[in-house]
């Protein structure tokens, strides 16, 4: 199996390095030419000159690109070089429309794409234990599966293409939820006057525990928001997750408070920053002259 990469920020320079190290990696692209020479040179695969030549030289390509517009694009590279039973694997975060589109394009020319959203972000991405949610034909996720377990601990179907985007919307709510309870809880708890170093170790170890807060939960008290999961992209995929919503007549408060939040942020310069940064808006709330609801 020859595997390429398409796609090479933090994510896909990480997929990569671990599809390298089990002698999988058959080459790389990325729109900045820069950043695919710097890869190729360290792991010492060729750097294709386009994502058609990419998909030439490959039996599989993942891709890890940001939104519908940019998967649209590459796919459609990549299917002007593939050839029947190759395989697209797609790990962004995309609506399940653009994952129909893309399946399309490929099948046109006899390939087959998969998408398949990963969670674990650039620790698990760097670690190869994303879990991985795949939509698509269960045959070729077997036939690939080489190159899945290579990036992450687990690839677990859900059913026809798109799928693997609905398991990931359920996720990103979820995230959502995570995020909010502990901003609040750290603001609560630091204005209340606590130790909040002697705290956290009993919040960790608690029934409140969670690896978001036992890997944040200090950065986050310390001011430090680098990312992680950037605010622009979880709030991007929130309104995808609204989308989604939508079609089932549904309105989730999580949902819309939460992008309300990050909206918020985003006009204050902190797109950019980790989606923990909403501990900004929340402490605001026990500031003296500010104590309304956000």
């Amino acid at each position: 199996m020859k595997v390429g990469v398409a796609g090479l920020g933090v994510m896909g320079r990480a997929m990569a390095r671990n599809l390298s190290a089990d002698g999988l990696l058959a080459g790389v692209w990325n729109r900045t030419r820069a950043t695919a020479d710097a890869l190729g040179n360290e792991l010492d695969v060729p750097v294709a000159d386009d994502a058609t030549a990419l998909a030439d030289a490959c039996d599989v390509v993942i891709t890890c690109v940001r939104a519908d517009a940019d998967v649209l694009e590459v796919v459609a590279a990549l299917a002007a070089g593939v050839s029947p039973r190759d395989v697209v694997i797609d790990t962004s975060t995309i609506g399940v429309d653009a994952a129909g589109e893309a399946a399309a394009m490929l099948e046109a020319k006899g390939a087959t794409f998969l998408d398949a959203p990963v969670t674990g972000g650039p620790e698990g991405a760097e670690a190869g234990t994303l879990q991985i949610m795949v939509g698509g034909d269960p045959a070729v996720l077997e036939r690939v599966r080489p190159a899945l377990q290579a990036i992450g601990s687990d690839a677990t179907h859900f059913g026809p293409v798109g799928s693997g985007q609905r398991a990931k919307a359920v996720n990103q709510v979820m995230v959502a939820g995570i995020v909010q309870a502990i901003s609040e809880s750290l603001s609560f708890a630091e204005a209340s006057g606590l130790d909040t170093e002697r705290l956290l170790p009993v919040l960790t170890g608690g029934a409140a525990g969670s690896r978001l807060l036992e890997r944040r939960g200090s950065r986050i008290l310390a001011g430090d928001f680098e990312p992680g999961f950037r605010v622009s992209l979880h709030h991007k995929d929130l309104n995808l997750c609204r989308d989604l919503l939508q079609k089932l007549d549904v309105n989730l408060p999580l949902v819309e408070m939460t992008i309300k939040h990050y909206e918020r942020l985003l006009d204050q310069g902190y797109g950019d920053e980790d989606t923990s940064a909403l501990f900004r808006l929340k402490r605001e709330l026990f500031e003296s002259g500010n104590r309304k609801s956000l």
